[in-house]
């Protein structure tokens, strides 16, 4: 499965199929035991988070938040640049990335050819750096966003599920945000200060073209439309209640859906709820044709190999061979577990290196007489670390793929900031342990 994820032989989701023929071919469980991770609680977690991404695209409410984010940040070339980060981030938070990036990124291309047909004299180097930095800051942003909460990205619903199926370890919404959320705002803030400051200075000031074209978007878009309303509503009250559950589980004690109840409730709720007077719902059923159902079948396919990773008794060999290295220092030891999850991470897809890795990362933490949530989380966050190459996560190849970014241009800052990722890594495990 390693092999045909890392050379993509085949589309990832029908690799993550091969547990259900494999594992009982070679008498390592049963067909049943081999299907049932394809029903983890997590994969639900998921498609409730899918759904309601699927409403705020559906009806366009995505976009209007991330034009008004951009429009709140200022007219300066370098807040331009910190409107789209910041608008990335927020939105990438609940919807994936990708769908984060084909979003913004042609209103930040009508940024571009706005500044490159300005009557201003700005010098060469300098709209080039703020091309390359508005573009990048988009797909950075896209990625960083992701590593906020638990349904930000695949490979941390991924993980959850691997402690959940082999440890009985749970990882609230909660759990995932107390790390990865300061986690990510750091990051963004970091990355943003090096983009502008340090890689890629442009010294353009004030760009008052560029405050227009955001304005003509957002005048495009009109008034708040009551299905935007409606959704948004759904969208604030499910985040809150994901947030905050621990807070009000003792007033509606009977009713202990979690995390996945939550998400799967407003996920049916968006098909009931009316859009208009015409009684239409917020979603039908032929909507969901654009619902990544091949990132669930991929969830399925790793939390089913994780199992077989614990049952074939290959996670405690491989916990045995590592039994050598020294943990007297924890924090070094886990730091040196991230770097190597940086390393995995480019080269192949996150979620893959989630599935193979955490596995063994979580049982190293039992032997360490310390949760699994402690290792496996930092090394998940590794996961969505990796900025270095346009092939490396779907954000970086949008980027690229708009012709103002040179690949030499991306490892240069993309090399910074996984050193950056890094650090900080090192820095929250010291703050965990």
């Amino acid at each position: 499965m390693l092999t045909w994820w890392i050379s993509e032989v085949t589309p990832m989701a029908v690799t993550a199929l091969l547990p259900i023929l494999i594992l009982p071919f070679f008498g390592i469980m049963k067909i049943e035991d081999a299907c049932t991770p394809y029903g983890d609680k997590f994969v639900f977690l998921f498609l409730g988070g899918f759904i309601m991404a699927l409403a705020m695209e559906k009806w366009n409410l995505h976009r209007r938040l991330a034009l008004n984010i951009v429009h709140f940040t200022g007219t300066g070339a370098n807040r331009i640049i910190l409107g789209f980060m910041l608008a990335s981030f927020l939105i990438s938070m609940w919807i994936s990335n990708t769908a984060t990036a084909l979003m913004m990124f042609p209103i930040a291309m009508s940024v571009v050819t706005l500044l490159m047909t300005d009557s201003h004299h700005y010098s060469e180097k300098g709209k080039r750096n703020f091309s390359t930095s508005l573009l990048m800051s988009i797909a950075y942003g896209s990625s960083i966003g992701g590593i906020a909460t638990l349904v930000g990205s695949p490979p941390n619903a991924a993980m959850a599920g691997i402690l959940q199926t082999n440890h009985n370890e749970t990882v609230t919404f909660f759990d995932w945000m107390k790390l990865g959320f300061p986690f990510a705002v750091a990051l963004m803030l970091i990355t943003y200060w090096l983009m502008v400051k340090v890689i890629f200075p442009n010294k353009l000031g004030k760009f008052k073209l560029g405050k227009e074209m955001i304005n003509a978007e957002l005048n495009a878009l009109g008034s708040w439309s009551k299905a935007e309303k409606r959704v948004f509503v759904v969208f604030v009250t499910t985040a809150l209640l994901w947030m905050f559950q621990e807070k009000i589980a003792p007033l509606v004690l009977p009713l202990q859906i979690g995390d996945v109840g939550i998400g799967i409730a407003a996920g049916i709720i968006l098909f009931f709820i009316p859009a208009n007077d015409k009684r239409e719902p917020l979603l039908e059923w032929k909507d969901s044709e654009k619902l990544p159902w091949g990132i669930l079948l991929m969830f399925g396919g790793g939390m089913s190999l994780a199992k077989a990773f614990k049952q074939s008794g290959l996670i405690e060999s491989v916990t045995h061979m590592m039994d050598h290295l020294d943990k007297s220092n924890l924090v070094f030891f886990v730091s040196i577990l991230c770097l190597v999850g940086l390393v995995i991470t480019a080269l192949m897809s996150n979620l893959a290196m989630v599935n193979i890795f955490v596995p063994v990362v979580a049982s190293l933490a039992v032997a360490a007489g310390k949760s699994p949530e402690l290792f496996a989380i930092p090394v998940t966050i590794a996961a969505s670390c990796d900025f270095m190459f346009p092939m490396s996560t779907p954000p970086n190849a949008i980027a690229y793929s708009s012709g103002h970014i040179k690949a030499g241009d991306m490892f240069k800052a993309g090399i910074v900031l996984n050193l950056v990722s890094f650090l900080l890594l090192t820095l929250l495990v010291w703050i965990a342990l």
